[in-house]
């Protein structure tokens, strides 16, 4: 009884408190979109705790009435914006501003492939990451060559230089997660120090249209792209290991990716390859062998208003070149060049001696950015990369371990970056760069045995600046222009041979330089050279229908002359040259224009890209048409000059559905390149190639796909001619020495197949089986520097395991 009194005197006293409270109050908003401030109506507002709807009107106002005393959660929602969940405590009648992003959102992956309007207007090419997966165990060059209008200059078959449309080298531009890689590509035996593995997606833009990244795109930029990761809880990753049956090894590679639903991420990376000698159709290519081990570390916050990235990058490379490579004077190269084998051929080893690279890479980053309501998006980035480049040659025992060339370059820069996207179909990017770069020879004369480095201690420093502007006409137009400015000041210290600095005149064109100073015939001078560039670019892209675009670009690029054009002077061991800069280099400026028909359709697209670039002051390493006789013997001395140059060419791809399994791919490029000044061919230009691929697909049967792919490569009939007699003082008589003419025409046949086996609801299985060469042809490539001395591989069976989890 006296628990039913309580019980009664409970409900009362609540029911006379709820009554008591003021239950009178009143919650105003407004819809706003986040960029431009403008009113979104028909946004729908849902109390979530009192199960209450209303919707935004014409000027984005909302009400909702007769509220207590409380805590309230509304969820509002908008088609085409992120929901919004937001929690208020209400006591009194309140009014608030809640704002939306109106637009598409950056956050998804999906989206984020064409989201850049700085690509729009240009030539571009992806690899999406089941492409990067097939070339794991191989470079970042090799899975480029894949696509049209871009081929390779290889030193061996592991060191392999991307080049688009005949340029390579400092005319690329490399941006590795957003920040400009720098490992000494001024060597055509240097590679990018970059595990392909890291990536989700590569861009090859071929127009010079690049200024956010550079002035000095004159050949195209290659764009590396990190994963974006979904706003949610969750913990995925993969395991890939790949096995070859040419060289005897593969590659382990294992990744691992924490998100959260507050938008922050992780991710663990890491890589490792290893080979043995490496074989031709018919024979063994001794110390040839390669070890990689490579690593890299994410952390980040991902929101739409703000977010920051932090990245980390570790790159060891070991590389053999082949034994044979390895040539003492002229005399032993002509003997290479006409031997149809190897002058040295070993049994199958692991082991990497000397010739030799050992290239350390370190790349770290920091990344921020905040949005600002009614404006845009504002980037600050900081990065720095330090490269330690050992090149290990075959000499007397007292230098074995020593390296005959050691360089540690290290890079950092700072760049800015406001995206204005506040107006309607105008995007605005503009920002500004500082960067320092400092290379040094670390180790001692003393131990390296060179008195002289090839490449001299020097500080650059370097800035600039741009404005990029996108617009969009109308619904089937869109435009696009922008403007650089860069300055760059490069300060050095090196000796040179007196007789050399007076041959070259540079006693007088120079006298600011030395110090006067003179030691064993050899002056002590401090070049400092200043340059300024200016670069533009002009884009216009039409919708001809729903999937039928014409494209066009115009680019205009400047590129100052890098430490090896105007300092080398002397022995290039891993290239056994002598090569010789010119202090007299002036920048290079180029004119590019590209236009491209494409149409996007699964059952038959195609793209159609020509261009043309010109190149005023085009600085080129070509030999000298002599030997220079040293202590080592007599090597061919190679010279850096500026002549006027020309490469217009032609890419064709097409793609045809033959039926609901089988699909064709195809592509053709067309290359060629004058010297306009000496009127001859310029020197090492890709030749007319072209690839068929049919491939199989069943989605049904595991995703079972099969695919067989033709690749031919043309004999390049348009080359300078720089072969020269020497004097062989064996036989007492000059010998003609052949440097010049290209390889004949080759075709390669490939083998791929692939299929998926779900082993749970979360983890799947991919097995990859894959034969490249089938048919195990001898040949060689004109492009591979090599080629003097080997054949180009032979046939390689692939097995690839990949666990996604």
């Amino acid at each position: 009884m006296i628990q039913k009194f309580l019980a009664f005197v409970f409900v009362y006293f609540l029911v006379t408190f709820t009554n008591a409270q003021d239950c009178t109050l009143t919650f105003q908003g407004k819809i706003t979109d986040f960029h431009d401030n403008t009113s979104i109506s028909d946004a729908t507002i849902h109390a979530i705790n009192l199960n209450k709807f209303t919707t935004s009107n014409s000027d984005g106002f909302f009400e909702i009435k007769n509220l207590c005393v409380q805590k309230l959660v509304l969820k509002i929602q908008h088609v085409g914006c992120d929901s919004k969940t937001i929690t208020i405590n209400l006591d009194r009648n309140l009014f608030k501003e809640v704002f939306l992003e109106h637009h598409l959102n950056e956050l998804n992956e999906i989206v984020l492939k064409t989201s850049s309007k700085l690509e729009k207007t240009s030539i571009e090419q992806n690899i999406k990451k089941e492409v990067i997966d097939n070339f794991s165990d191989k470079s970042l060059g090799n899975a480029l060559n894949t696509l049209s209008g871009v081929s390779s200059l290889n030193t061996g078959n592991s060191i392999v230089k991307p080049m688009i449309h005949g340029l390579h080298s400092s005319r690329l531009l490399i941006i590795n997660n957003n920040v400009r890689q720098f490992d000494q590509d001024w060597g055509a035996e240097h590679a990018p120090n970059i595990d392909i593995n890291a990536s989700n997606n590569i861009h090859v833009i071929k127009g010079a249209n690049t200024l956010m990244y550079g002035s000095d795109a004159i050949g195209g930029l290659i764009l590396i792209k990190p994963k974006k990761y979904v706003v949610k809880d969750s913990l995925f990753g993969s395991a890939l290991q790949t096995f070859n049956s040419n060289g005897l090894g593969g590659t382990i590679n294992a990744d691992i990716v924490k998100t959260y639903k507050s938008g922050y991420y992780s991710k663990i990376q890491t890589s490792y390859k290893q080979f043995g000698d490496f074989n031709t159709a018919d024979y063994n290519l001794s110390n040839s062998g390669i070890k990689n081990v490579n690593a890299s570390f994410r952390f980040g916050y991902n929101s739409f208003e703000k977010g920051f990235d932090a990245y980390y990058s570790f790159v060891s490379n070991n590389i053999g070149i082949i034994r044979a490579a390895h040539v003492g004077n002229v005399n032993d190269l002509v003997r290479a060049i006409n031997s149809k084998e190897p002058s040295f051929i070993d049994d199958f080893s692991y082991a990497i001696d000397n010739p030799k690279q050992n290239v350390i890479h370190h790349l770290a980053k920091i990344e921020a950015y905040k949005r600002f309501k009614g404006l845009g998006k504002l980037t600050l980035q900081y990065d720095f990369q330090l490269n330690r480049r050992k090149e290990f040659d075959r000499r007397r025992s007292s230098f074995v371990d020593d390296p005959a060339a050691d360089f540690r370059l290290f890079t950092t820069s700072f760049q800015p970056n406001l995206k204005i996207d506040a107006v309607d179909n105008l995007e605005v990017n503009t920002g500004f760069l500082i960067r320092y770069q400092q290379n040094s020879n670390p180790t001692d004369p003393e131990v390296t045995g060179v008195r002289i480095p090839l490449i001299p201690d020097y500080d650059k420093y370097e800035s600039g600046f741009y404005a990029i502007a996108n617009y969009h006409l109308n619904t089937t137009t869109e435009i696009s222009g922008g403007i650089r400015y860069d300055f760059s000041r490069i300060e050095a210290e090196k000796e040179y041979k007196v007789f050399d600095w007076e041959e070259n005149n540079y006693d007088k064109l120079f006298p600011e330089f030395t110090s006067g100073v003179i030691n064993n015939f050899q002056i002590e001078t401090n070049p400092k050279f200043n340059f300024h560039n200016i670069s533009a670019s002009l884009g216009l892209t039409k919708s001809l229908d729903n999937d039928l675009h014409l494209i066009f670009n115009y680019g205009l690029a400047s590129r100052m002359p890098n430490a090896s054009e105007l300092f080398s002077n002397g022995l290039h061991h891993s290239a056994a040259r002598i090569e010789t800069g010119s202090l007299t280099l002036q920048k290079e400026v180029a004119n590019k224009f590209i236009a491209s028909l494409e149409r996007s359709n699964e059952n038959f697209g195609f793209s159609m890209s020509a261009y043309y670039n010109y190149m005023n002051d085009f600085i080129q390493l070509k030999p000298a048409g002599e030997a220079l006789t040293t202590i080592r013997g007599a090597f061919i001395e190679w010279q850096y000059h500026q002549v006027n140059a020309q490469i217009f060419g032609l890419d064709l791809d097409i793609n045809k559905k033959l039926s609901k399994l089988f699909n064709y791919k195809g592509n053709i490029s067309l290359l060629q390149g004058d010297n306009l000044t000496e009127n001859r061919p310029l020197i090492l230009m890709p030749s007319t190639n072209f690839s068929n691929t049919l491939a199989y697909k069943n989605q049904s049967l595991n995703q079972l796909s099969i695919s067989f792919t033709q690749n031919t490569v043309l004999r390049q009939n348009r080359f300078p001619d720089d072969n020269f007699f020497t004097f062989n003082p064996i036989s007492q008589e000059d010998v003609y020495v052949d440097i010049s003419s290209p390889t004949r025409t080759f075709t390669l046949f490939n083998f791929n197949s692939a299929a998926n086996f779900k082993l749970s609801k979360k983890t799947n299985l991919n097995i990859a089986f894959n034969i490249e060469n089938v048919f195990n042809v001898s040949y060689r490539n004109y492009l591979n520097r090599l080629r003097y001395f080997a054949d180009e591989l032979g046939r390689n069976f692939n097995l690839k395991f990949k666990i996604n989890y």
